[in-house]
């Protein structure tokens, strides 16, 4: 894979530190030499620029480290098609490998997805399995959101996961590479034709829900999505957002999010559906934390659900008519 070459794009907010120490593991991963490897750090409009540029001039990296600062902090979508759209102004790209900031490449965790997308034709984008940072496996890849996976995560009821099992969200993946729906965007591995055709991300999401809606826009053209567990990456969730932190009690999810859940199921699913998707989750949810309160009552343990979250899908829900109103699919990327 002498020639092959792939380009990083890392889109970083208020993360500097770790995008250093995650350039350090890409490094590590130059050293093998297997294939050439080019890394685009997208700060969005942070202030990042200048530590990670410190770093670059320290660490002798410039020769294959781009550091450029967005004109507006867009969201995860905008700042990723802008770091593509760098690159294929500068560079010969044949992959795109989006990795987040809060992560650090185990060895040779590109390798394998560069391997295995090389060897499999057919398949357009490529996820690696993710570890916490003591170690422990995070082993999930994921199926698409349906209205039977809203029934199960608002329920959060055994019986009625074991019936739901093959709609819930979040599937445990063994150690075997197998097809997906969808991998996460924080170690994606895309062949640059496919970024192309699908223009990249919609930056209409400002976060979350945005690689799920690319990998499913990439499914309608019959590109296949793969999870491949020997790629594996540490993944330090959470660290720009601080929505997904893995420690600490649960917080209330931002409008962000639900923005987000909804364009989703508008843009690809249509009006009807997103309401009754909504209706589902107003009530499961309301059937959760009732079994969740009497379980507290009866134990003392904790509540982990959300804060306000029945209310905030009410209120984000096109069953109000302003809220059935979506921006078009919008790219930085040229058709």
């Amino acid at each position: 894979m002498d020639n092959v070459n792939v380009t990083v794009v890392i889109v970083t907010y208020k993360t500097a530190q770790f995008t250093i120490e995650c350039l350090h593991s890409i490094d590590k991963e130059r050293d093998l030499k297997r294939f050439n490897i080019q890394v685009v750090v997208v700060d969005n409009a942070s202030g990042d620029a200048a530590d990670i540029l410190d770093a670059v001039k320290v660490n002798h990296w410039a020769d294959w480290v781009a550091v450029l600062t967005s004109p507006r902090n867009g969201g995860f979508g905008y700042g990723n098609n802008f770091g593509v759209q760098y690159a294929l102004q500068h560079y010969k790209v044949d992959y795109f490998h989006f990795l987040n900031p809060d992560t650090l490449l185990r060895d040779s965790a590109l390798f394998e997805l560069v391997n295995f997308l090389n060897l499999h034709p057919t398949v357009g984008i490529a996820g690696s399995s993710f570890e916490l940072p003591d170690g422990t496996l995070w082993p999930y890849a994921f199926r698409f959101p349906t209205l039977f996976s809203e029934l199960s995560e608002g329920i959060q009821l055994h019986f009625v996961d074991k019936i739901l099992n093959r709609w819930i969200v979040a599937k445990d993946m063994n150690q075997t590479q197998q097809e997906i729906d969808w991998v996460m965007g924080a170690s994606m591995l895309m062949r640059s034709s496919v970024v192309q055709q699908l223009r990249g991300f919609d930056e209409s999401f400002f976060l979350y829900f945005e690689e799920t809606d690319l990998c499913l826009r990439a499914k309608k053209l019959g590109i296949e999505t793969w999870y491949v567990p020997a790629s594996r990456v540490m993944h330090n969730s959470g660290q720009s957002t601080k929505v997904t932190l893995l420690n600490g009690g649960p917080k209330r999810l931002p409008d962000y999010w639900f923005e987000s859940r909804r364009r989703y199921f508008l843009v690809n699913h249509g009006v009807p559906y997103t309401i009754a998707a909504d209706i589902v989750s107003i009530l499961a949810n309301s059937v959760g934390y009732l079994k969740t309160w009497i379980k507290i009552k009866l134990t003392g343990k904790t509540d982990k659900r959300a804060p306000n979250y029945i209310v905030d899908i009410f209120k984000n829900s096109p069953l109000f008519p302003n809220n059935r109103v979506s921006n078009p699919f919008t790219s930085s990327l040229p058709d």
